[in-house]
């Protein structure tokens, strides 16, 4: 049986030729060191056109970046070579830790969205693997202001618990940057403040009546549960608990 597979064509050396104004792969009838890089002289494959082609490795530049994590700025030189492009929202390795690029500047301080490296004055960037996430935290009448360090990617939930402190918190609302959510979950990065209020204490927390504990069960402090059931007194068929001091009707005969 033939095997109608055909087999992929690989070229080497591709450049562009000026005999076919076009990529095309090459022979290397030599290669001479020239400085930082080298000189080739090249034969098309196509035309056979003799040329040669000067490679050269980019020289590094020291470019002015203003490195941001929280609270705390930082102004340091980073070598870039000069022909590379900066992007907004580059993200770059630099002291064991990952940088997202925010601003790019001109020699002339004029914001750009990109720019080689050559023209660039000054560059912007952030901590992008931990993000700061600002808190309000409330106890009573009062309210004070916090900032936790986390990764990322980490998640919260309105509505659910967290330690902060040494204490408990319940997440009262997540504030992001269009919006406020009192149920939802946001990732870290997108958070711009979550409130915090201290949680109600036990004893002033427990569900009594068969309505208070549906009620809890579908708020989830009764634990996560997507489908309310009704409370075990309710199936038997048991009067509903009655409240302190309201008057039950008799039947009439």
């Amino acid at each position: 049986m033939e095997d109608d597979s055909s087999e992929e064509e690989f070229v080497e050396n591709v450049t562009d030729c000026p005999g076919c104004g076009q990529p095309c792969g090459h022979e290397v009838l030599r290669e001479r060191k020239a400085g930082s890089g080298s000189n080739y002289l090249l034969k098309c494959d196509e035309c056979e056109h003799i040329h040669t082609v000067q490679i050269r490795e980019p020289r590094p530049i020291k470019i002015p970046f203003l490195l941001s994590e929280g609270a705390n700025t930082v102004l340091v030189d980073i070598d870039v070579d000069e022909d590379e492009v900066l992007h907004i929202g580059d993200i770059f390795e630099y002291s064991d830790a990952s940088w997202e690029i925010n601003r790019v500047e001109t020699r002339t301080a004029n914001s750009r969205t990109k720019l080689v490296a050559s023209k660039v004055g000054r560059a912007n960037a952030i901590r992008s693997d931990v993000v700061m996430v600002r808190l309000t935290l409330t106890r009573g009448e009062f309210s004070d202001s916090d900032s936790i360090f986390v990764e990322r990617e980490t998640m919260y939930k309105a509505g659910s618990i967290m330690e902060h402190g040494g204490e408990r918190w319940k997440i009262r609302a997540i504030h992001t940057g269009t919006g406020r959510t009192m149920s939802g979950r946001v990732v870290a990065h997108d958070i711009k403040r979550i409130y915090l209020h201290e949680p109600p204490r036990p004893e002033e927390n427990i569900p009594k009546t068969p309505r208070e504990r549906r009620q809890a069960w579908k708020e989830g402090r009764l634990g996560d549960n997507p489908n309310p059931v009704l409370p075990d007194a309710e199936k038997s068929g048991k009067p509903k608990q009655q409240r302190p001091g309201r008057r039950q009707k008799k039947k009439r005969l």
